[in-house]
């Protein structure tokens, strides 16, 4: 692998591209620390000298800040990140599904441009929605869940965080936010075109490991006191979380590249003197067809009740209770858990159609063994889509509510807790696996190994699949497998901690 990554600096396309992917990388990690006009940043900082760990535990705010490394903590000129722009893209895409004028427009030739545009237009609308929710958060830092307690510090140095409020205040917060992120989608839009990997994926991806250190260093106080007191928790609880963290990401690996391979057999065709068809393939069905997106639509769904609620005046003690459970309680995880399970079948139901796939098999000559071409093709592709999406949804759901579970049984900070499991590992570790991808299809076109001895990433073989059945039976078991262990792990790591 060492070789691997020596070979990229010897080939000058590949090595441009790298050196021009971490120049905008620079930018963007720049930006995130840039804070917006009219921000007494003397106070932030003593603030933030103070404060150690400023995630809201398992909200969204708290996510969202993960997502854009830590800007929107800072107010900075990045604080809202690609975020909008992602929002919008998922908005548009189920717009496609819903309206059939869209989805003939994307069908259309040229039709993907005026989506495109589309898209930037409510991505403009939304940044200054947020941009004014952001705004007037600063103004009133008491109520802002990333300053809780800055009310104090306010009083004692007699400073205030936004020394001139206003309209002028909230006005300049909006267009600096919504000039952030038009500069973010065009960074994006560079290192796609002409950097490694996908650039709106990598400007999340930067976010949420600039995150890391912070991350590190909390973990670090709570088994390590920096007070020289004893510290409360086994090192025996310290190495099965290691091993559990490392349990996390293999899984995330083995379920982001696993795959079903249904068998494709072509007849035949004789033109001529030629012949055609007669040849086997395989239909790639991905076990987490999804990807992000049902974390993604669900935390969504969960934040707007909240955010909704807290606008109440004087709420009663029932209502408070509500609040709570809705955020972080019973309530909450058995909601979280729903929505992401519907959102699984529902992203499969709108993007995956067995009906096309089974025609267009039948028009090229290709047919599944033992199953009739038509109807019977698409019912057994829906028949077997859907029990792949279970699987994936079970070990999504898993994933998302690990972080939480961790941070509220042992006490660990959020922001460590976030990087076993969750939506900020399952993104990093997608992307840095096209990123590896990229580049490896780079290094074999130049004659060079791949990040492997073998040569290519598993589960990307080009022959057909020569025991699809077996083979697909065997990933829905370890998946199955996969989830149990996790599940054990986190059950013996709660009765050491206990």
């Amino acid at each position: 692998m060492l070789s691997a990554f020596t070979n990229c600096l010897k080939i000058p396309e590949v090595r441009t591209r790298i050196l021009f992917t971490l120049g905008l990388i620079v930018i963007i990690r720049i930006g995130a620390v840039i804070p917006c006009p009219g921000i007494n940043v003397e106070l932030l900082e003593l603030y933030f000298q103070q404060k150690v760990n400023v995630q809201a535990a398992g909200s969204i705010v708290g996510l969202l800040n993960i997502f854009s490394g830590g800007a929107l903590s800072n107010c900075a000129i990045f604080s809202l990140g690609i975020m909008p722009y992602i929002s919008a893209s998922i908005m548009i895409q189920l717009m496609t599904v819903v309206l059939p004028q869209l989805g003939r427009m994307a069908r259309e030739e040229g039709g993907r441009q005026k989506i495109l545009q589309y898209t930037r237009y409510v991505t403009v609308a939304l940044c200054l929605f947020q941009g004014y929710l952001l705004a007037v958060g600063f103004q009133n830092p008491e109520s802002n869940p990333f300053l809780q307690g800055i009310g104090d510090l306010m009083r004692s140095t007699q400073m205030s965080l936004v020394p001139e409020p206003g309209f002028g205040f909230i006005f300049n917060v909006m267009i600096v936010n919504l000039a952030g992120t038009l500069l973010l989608m065009w960074l994006g839009e560079q290192i796609t075109e002409r950097g490694i990997g996908n650039g709106t994926s990598l400007v999340i991806t930067v976010g949420i490991v600039a995150s890391l250190p912070a991350a590190l260093a909390q973990g670090w106080q709570k088994f390590v006191p920096s007070s020289g007191a004893e510290s409360q928790v086994s090192p025996f609880l310290l190495v099965l979380l290691l091993a559990f963290m490392f349990a996390v990401v293999a899984g995330i690996v083995a379920v982001t590249q696993a795959m079903r391979k249904i068998i494709v057999q072509y007849a035949k065709r004789v033109v001529g003197r030629k012949v055609y068809g007669g040849q086997s393939s395989y239909l790639p069905l991905k076990i987490n067809y999804s990807g992000v997106m049902p974390i993604i639509f669900a935390q969504t769904i969960l934040m707007f009740p909240t955010f909704l609620l807290s606008f109440v005046p004087h709420p009663g003690p029932g209502l408070r209770a509500f609040i709570a459970s809705l955020e972080s309680g019973t309530l909450h995880y058995i909601i979280y858990a729903g929505l992401i399970l519907f959102f699984s079948y529902f992203w499969v139901a709108t993007q995956f159609n067995p009906i096309q796939i089974a025609d267009d098999l039948k028009k090229n000559g290709g047919f599944i063994p033992g199953v009739r071409p038509g109807q019977p093709t698409a019912e057994f592709l829906d028949f077997t889509m859907t029990r792949l999406t279970l699987a994936g949804a079970v070990f999504l759901t898993v994933l998302a509510v690990m972080p939480q579970l961790l941070s509220r049984s042992l006490g660990i900070p959020y922001l460590t807790a976030s990087f076993f499991g969750g939506t900020s590992l399952l993104i990093t570790v997608g992307v840095m696996l096209d990123t590896m991808r990229q580049i490896e299809t780079y290094l074999l076109q130049k004659h060079y190994d791949g990040f492997l001895k073998r040569g290519r990433i598993r589960g990307r073989s080009t022959g057909p699949a020569h025991s699809g059945n077996a083979a697909s039976q065997d990933s829905v078991v370890w998946i199955w497998v996969g989830i149990g262990i996790l599940l054990l792990a986190f059950i013996a790591a709660s009765l050491v901690q206990r």
